[in-house]
């Protein structure tokens, strides 16, 4: 896990209250994929538990693991007794289990490249679905948009997190798809878009902001005054733009794995 992973223990009730959770469209359309009950489910990255609870929702089995002990703290306040939360990261998780569904919300880019797969791998059943998903929260008016990268100036030119492996935002295939479609042990890659708008208090959206990890990177004092700034440039209300974007895979069968 990375140091800057490791920034967002300092915000987890910040993070909890003001990043949006996921809607059950999403969790439906998982499922779906899945094509057989999903009993079982493995968490990576989980966060304060905003996805965990959604798949929870759905009767999943949930274990949920997440290596900030700040963060694991506030998702242990928020999820239903029948998620098992585990402080562990993808790659020091301990476990014989096997499950139908291993999944991660905004947090896949945090793992270890050399063993994300291999290990997301071991830790499902034959036929097993694998899901990730997430995406930037951004505003809906453009000019509110140049407004708010006006005013963190030279200080932040971008809160952008770049793609892992370099692929081009324009591109069809967005990362991890990409690197599912070239993996052997996965098969039957999709990606799909869920596009949502949400309207927000801009004080809301300012506190979003504060639990990105650009915003984290800045010194505390740095940042209280740029985030000052950014409110400074918006109305009251904002419309925001929280489309997700979706990647689904499945293990490969052994004969398959064997030949490629």
């Amino acid at each position: 896990m990375s140091t800057r992973a490791r920034r967002f223990g300092s915000v987890a009730a910040a993070y909890e209250r003001y990043r949006p959770g996921y809607p059950d469209a999403l969790v439906e359309r998982v499922l779906a994929y899945a094509g057989r009950r999903v009993r079982t489910a493995l968490e990576i990255g989980a966060g304060t538990g905003k996805a965990t609870r959604a798949f929870a929702a759905h009767g999943v089995r949930v274990t949920a693991t997440e290596p900030d002990a700040a963060m694991l703290a506030e998702l242990r306040r928020h999820v239903p007794p029948s998620v098992t939360p585990v402080r562990a990261s993808l790659e020091t998780l301990a476990t014989d289990e096997r499950f139908d569904l291993v999944h991660a919300a905004a947090a896949l880019h945090w793992t270890d490249p050399a063993q994300r797969w291999p290990r997301v791998a071991a830790l499902l059943v034959p036929g097993g679905a694998f899901a990730s998903f997430g995406g930037p929260v951004g505003l809906a008016d453009p000019d509110l948009e140049a407004a708010v990268r006006a005013a963190r100036g030279d200080v932040l030119p971008s809160d952008e997190v770049p793609s892992p492996d370099g692929t081009p935002s324009g591109a069809a295939l967005q990362w991890p798809g990409t690197e599912l479609a070239r993996s052997p042990l996965f098969t039957d890659v999709r990606q799909e878009r869920l596009p949502r708008r949400l309207t927000w208090p801009a004080d809301d959206y300012v506190g979003l902001l504060g639990t990105v990890s650009a915003y984290l990177g800045l010194p505390d004092d740095a940042r209280t005054a740029l985030l000052a700034r950014v409110r400074t440039a918006l109305p009251d209300q904002v419309e925001v733009v929280v489309d997700l974007t979706l990647h689904l895979a499945r293990l490969a069968p052994p004969t398959l794995t064997r030949r490629l």
